[in-house]
Order: structure tokens, then C-alpha cells, then sequence
């Protein structure tokens, strides 16, 4: 059985190693084991609802063979992007080069510097072994984190927002980088981002031109890869995107990959999740219909995907072992969403 819950401070050597089987580089979650120690740990304490986290809760959960005990994938929620600092994009836009006397009136797209994402509900840190992508646990993962959304929804912003990994080449290049933030950073992807993921972002406004950035200027595969999705990162955009999340105007400004955006509330496992009391288990349940079904406690969350039949008094009835593994007990309430 596959299981989502919080990570917790053992989990970090599992997720380094599936951080470094992945093809495509997970920008919030740090190479450096202290810092990725110290990202778990703010993440618990978030669970655990410390007030001197209140407003920059960070969630990191993780996917679990509950057979093997093996970590298979991660998923975070920050609940308000920039954790109190800037949180910077380009947005695309389009300036209008006219001239009256040559009768010549060309629009040219432009990339502006911006902020005006700080403050939305970000989900990040979204990764998992490949050979689970065509699974229900893929699902499971990505979907999890929203019911806890649905669940503590005043920790969240009414906005959202998930960037999307960018094109990177087989040779580990990455063309909307090379042609543009590495004139003003005098160093590779691989390092400004693993600056972003463990640093005070003030080195981008630091260090970036406040300018437009003219786009035709750009070299060609550079103009190619913006908004684009790495392939690997194209089944979760397509994920997000039956959710409910669309593509706005705004693209990472490392890599160029779109950040798609949402409204919370219209989001189709917050709109579809309801809360329902749990009856005694029943092997009978392993007939009903597949549903998402998480525990609500902050740091007791776990989210599974169990058969699940409704009783006559709209109570939730599951398997007994997905009640074992959830720790729950007849009369408790869940939260419920269809697959």
C-alpha cells in the first residue's frame, strides 16, 4: 500500500538518493544535506503548528511503500511563496515599436523582472520514481497535499501557484539560462540554483538587470524554451492542469519553465473533498469505489488511496487494513476525495 504523510528527519538520506536518480533537477529541495535537514525540520514544525511559524508554514510530504518502507516521491506546500521575502518570475508581456513616417507597427515580446507572485500558495518539491508516473500513486502524491489544503484551508492563500521544471538538454544545459542569466550571474545552472534553494533570494534582485529583457535578443533555442515544460515534468503539468491550474504570464527565471496558476477554491479536489465519520471497518469495503481519504490532524496527516463505501447515514466505511495503517478509529472524521 502507498501511503502520504509528513517527512521527518530520517527521511533525508532517502530523499537525496531519489533526488539524484531524478532526470530533471527539483529546484526546492536542497543538494546540501544540513540544509535539506533544515528544510525537514521547518516542515515539521509546521505540521506540529508552531506559532512562530504562523504565515510561513512550509510542507514537505513524502510517499511511502508502507511493504518495504522505501520513499518514492515528495510533494511540498509553501504556504505563502517567498516565505516573506520576494519571490521573482519574469512575466511576458509585449511593447508596440511603431513608426508613423516608415508605416511600420511591430509588436515585440518582452520579459519583465517581477514579484507579483509573493504571498500565492506554492506547490513545489514534487518528485517521484519513474516508474510510478503511470501509476495511481502519481496521483496520490500530487493530490494528497491539496486535501490537506481543503482540510486547514485559512493556512492558505486564496491564490496558487507551481512552477514548472524548465528545459534542460541531455548534456545538462539549459538554453533560457545560458543565453540570458548567466551574463549576469558568471556561473552555471546548476549552482545559481542550488543558490536559490538554500539562500536569501535577494542575490536575483541583486544581481539580474531591472530592465525588460527584449526576447529577440535572445539566442533561438532560448526564445524556444520559454513556458515550455522539461519532459519529464510534462505528466504533473498535465496533472496540475485537470486540477485546475492554467498557464499564466509568468515564466522561472532561472530556466524559463511556465508557472501555472490558480484560484484555491476552484481547484477540483478542494471543490469535491468533503468530510466524512468513519464506521468500523468492514472487509466488504475492498468492493467499494477508489477514493482519496486522508487523516486531518496536522502532524498525525496521512493520505491514502483506499476502497471506500458509503453507509446508509452517509458515514465511510474502508478495509480494515487501510484503518490499521491510518492509526483511526470508528467515529473520527476524514476527508474524502474521489480519484
Amino acid at each position: 500500500m502507498w501511503v502520504v504523510r509528513p517527512a521527518q528527519p530520517d527521511d533525508a538520506a532517502a530523499i537525496q538518493k531519489l533526488a539524484a536518480a531524478q532526470g530533471a533537477r527539483v529546484s526546492t529541495l536542497p543538494r546540501a544535506d544540513e540544509k535539506l535537514s533544515e528544510k525537514i525540520a521547518w516542515s515539521c514544525r509546521s505540521f506540529a503548528g508552531d506559532s512562530e511559524q504562523q504565515g510561513r508554514e512550509r510542507f514537505l510530504f513524502v510517499l511511502e511503500d508502507t511493504s518495504s518502507g522505501r520513499i518514492c516521491g515528495t510533494a511540498g506546500i509553501d504556504a505563502h511563496a517567498g516565505n516573506g521575502q520576494p519571490f521573482y518570475n519574469y512575466r511576458q508581456d509585449a511593447l508596440i515599436h511603431a513608426s508613423h513616417e516608415l508605416g511600420i507597427s511591430r509588436p515585440v515580446e518582452v520579459l519583465y523582472p517581477s514579484h507579483a507572485l509573493t504571498g500565492c500558495t506554492l506547490l513545489c518539491s514534487f518528485m517521484i520514481e519513474s516508474a510510478l508516473r503511470d501509476t495511481d500513486a502519481f496521483e496520490l502524491l500530487s493530490r494528497a497535499r491539496l486535501l490537506f489544503i481543503a482540510r486547514h484551508r485559512a493556512l492558505f492563500s486564496d491564490d496558487m501557484a507551481v512552477e514548472i521544471q524548465g528545459v534542460q538538454t541531455e548534456s545538462g544545459a539549459v538554453p533560457f539560462w545560458d543565453s540570458l542569466g548567466r551574463h549576469f550571474f558568471n556561473m552555471d545552472f546548476d549552482a545559481a540554483d542550488e543558490y536559490s534553494s538554500r539562500l536569501s533570494k535577494t542575490f536575483i534582485a541583486e544581481l539580474m538587470p531591472p530592465n525588460p529583457i527584449y526576447v529577440t535578443l535572445l539566442t533561438e533555442p532560448a526564445q524556444e524554451a520559454i513556458g515550455v515544460a522539461h519532459p519529464l515534468a510534462q505528466k504533473t503539468q498535465a496533472l496540475l492542469e485537470r486540477e485546475g491550474f492554467r498557464t499564466g504570464d509568468y515564466i522561472d527565471i532561472f530556466d524559463g519553465g511556465p508557472a501555472l496558476q490558480a484560484r484555491t477554491d476552484t481547484l477540483k479536489t478542494v471543490v469535491t473533498s468533503l468530510p466524512m465519520v468513519l464506521r468500523p471497518g468492514e472487509e466488504e469495503a475492498e468492493a467499494g469505489a477508489l477514493c482519496l481519504l486522508s487523516v486531518n490532524d496536522h502532524d498525525r496527516f496521512r493520505c491514502v488511496l483506499t476502497p471506500l463505501t458509503e453507509s446508509l447515514d452517509g458515514s465511510a466505511i474502508i478495509p480494515v487494513a487501510f484503518e490499521t495503517l491510518l492509526g483511526t478509529q470508528p467515529g473520527e472524521e476524514v476527508q474524502v476525495a474521489p480519484l
